[in-house]
């Protein structure tokens, strides 16, 4: 049979880690072929071996049955291989055009020819309906755009074998069905693509292959036809896993945050929050829905103090903390997982350690006369550490080196932690696996229980569903429409979500 791609026995060590411990992977010319682990399984470091921005320490790479070595990512380019990363290799202060041509510029007379790039991704945008604006900043652009700009770098290139790391990660449902139908759609043109999701549903729906890796190790190859979601999931994390989270119905209390005609403009000066309305109580949990780029952002900063709000309030327990300080906010009791973790949640060459107490750090007993008391945070750290299952061979390792789901795991930890009022919580399980997604949906809930209010912004729409207690619909910078879980359906909520359906939207 002939493979595309023959990934065989590939170890790869960082120090006395073993990451891939001789793992086989297999892919066939036109499959759609997934790899599925848990966080921290070694899915991105295998990729990024074939990638070229690792070298294996063993094993041997074929390329359409040719054994090759890539040394580095112009070698994997030149071999037809393209990746879509989980974390974005973007350039903040370039536009999106500079990004997605970035080392293939098109030229006109020894010059870079903008205009004509601009118009190249403007039309290739426009074809796999991943629409962006070819001008704007990526420091300006959401997260879900930054991801369209990720794809369509890849795009651009014209890369036979695909590899995309968590593609859908941060996109709406809709986006997702048209990611899916792109998928189809190149592979119908001959191309190879790998998949790492952690999103059994994705797999089932869209995918011929399956690899199921697991602490590093190949557990198995399957056809997805001959397979089913709880046998992956078993596989995957070693268990049987709950895919439903169980919850008593909530007892909501006293308003805990209270959103009154808030007005928020967002990089460019347009107003991204116009007038929204909204209260959250405590014991319960609000889902925020909408389609990325309606406000959801620049809510979240401005609960958070990272923005400034044009008007209206922000009460946390009857108290004003409009256009407080961040500091001033998280000491009234404010919790923020961040939907940028890199950006917003961790400093990525601190240790991990020293990261669980950024919200802290300056107070007893982490810090004393101006002095910080690292035997009291290290020991903080480990206590987080094992709590809250964050995979890294020591609290002393950067948090640069974990895997995005340990990363994600540790801001979780160090805000629940802090047991604030109000949890914000901004997609709190994106590239999650499953096993990790219950246990931090068991922690929102148990939060909720505790009598605290938490705030879910969540483009996955499952999650929303199977969390909240109450749905918030967010269309244009406004709550439209105030739904209950049980009583609506992901139709329904993707029409709200749309604009196309209204509804008497209440405040409380």
């Amino acid at each position: 049979m002939e493979y595309v791609i023959e990934m065989l026995n590939i170890r790869k060590v960082f120090g006395s880690f073993v990451a891939n411990d001789n793992i086989t992977l297999q892919v066939k010319k036109g499959e759609i072929h997934a790899l599925l682990g848990e966080n921290g399984a070694g899915k991105s470091t295998l990729m990024n071996v074939l990638f070229g921005l690792y070298q294996p320490d063993g094993g041997e790479i074929r390329v359409k049955g040719k054994p090759v070595r890539i040394t580095d990512p112009n070698v994997a380019n030149d071999l037809g291989i393209g990746m879509v990363h989980q974390h974005f290799m973007l350039v903040d202060t370039f536009t999106v055009t500079e990004n997605i041509i970035l080392g293939s510029e098109p030229t006109r007379a020894g010059t870079i020819d903008m205009k004509r790039a601009e118009q190249e991704v403007r039309e290739l945008s426009e074809r796999y309906g991943l629409a962006v604006d070819p001008t704007a900043k990526i420091a300006d652009i959401s997260v879900g755009m930054q991801q369209r700009v990720e794809i369509l770098k890849t795009l651009y290139r014209g890369a036979d074998i695909l590899i995309f790391d968590e593609p859908t990660a941060v996109l709406t449902p809709q986006e997702i069905r048209e990611l899916i139908q792109i998928m189809r759609t190149l592979v119908r043109e001959g191309k190879s693509i790998i998949l790492i999701t952690h999103k059994l549903k994705e797999i089932m729906e869209v995918c011929d292959r399956v690899t199921v890796i697991r602490r590093g190790k190949g557990i198995a190859t399957l056809n997805v036809a001959e397979t089913n979601p709880n046998e992956l999931a078993a596989l995957m994390v070693g268990r049987e896993v709950q895919f439903t989270t169980a919850k008593k119905p909530a007892e909501p209390g006293k308003p805990v945050l209270e959103i009154k005609d808030l007005v928020v403009k967002d990089a460019r000066g347009i107003k991204a929050v116009n007038g929204l309305n909204l209260t959250v109580h405590a014991g319960e949990i609000v889902g925020i829905a909408g389609v990325d780029g309606n406000g959801q952002t620049e809510l979240i900063e401005a609960i958070t103090g990272l923005i400034k709000a044009e008007s209206g309030t922000i009460r946390l327990n009857g108290r004003d903390i409009t256009n407080l300080p961040p500091r001033k906010i998280i000491e009234a009791g404010v919790g923020h997982i961040p939907q940028d973790r890199h950006k917003h949640g961790l400093v990525l060459d601190f240790p991990i350690g020293e990261n669980m107490v950024l919200q802290t750090y300056y107070q007893p007993p982490y810090s004393k006369r101006g002095l910080l008391n690292f035997q009291a945070i290290y020991e903080k750290a480990r206590q987080l550490i094992r709590e809250f299952d964050v995979r890294t061979p020591d609290e002393y390792t950067k948090a640069r080196a974990l895997s995005g789901g340990n990363q994600q795991k540790a801001i979780i930890g160090r805000e629940v932690d802090r047991d604030p009022d109000l949890l914000i919580a901004a997609q709190p399980t994106r590239g999650l696996d499953v096993g990790a997604i219950e246990f931090i949906h068991k922690r929102l809930i148990e939060q909720r229980d505790r009598g605290k209010a938490v705030l879910l912004v969540s483009f996955e729409l499952d999650e929303v569903m199977n969390v909240s207690d109450r749905i918030a619909v967010i269309y244009e910078g406004k709550i439209v429409a105030i739904v209950d879980p049980k009583e609506t359906t992901e139709q329904e909520l993707g029409l709200l979500m749309a604009g196309s359906k209204r509804k008497e939207a209440g405040v409380s």
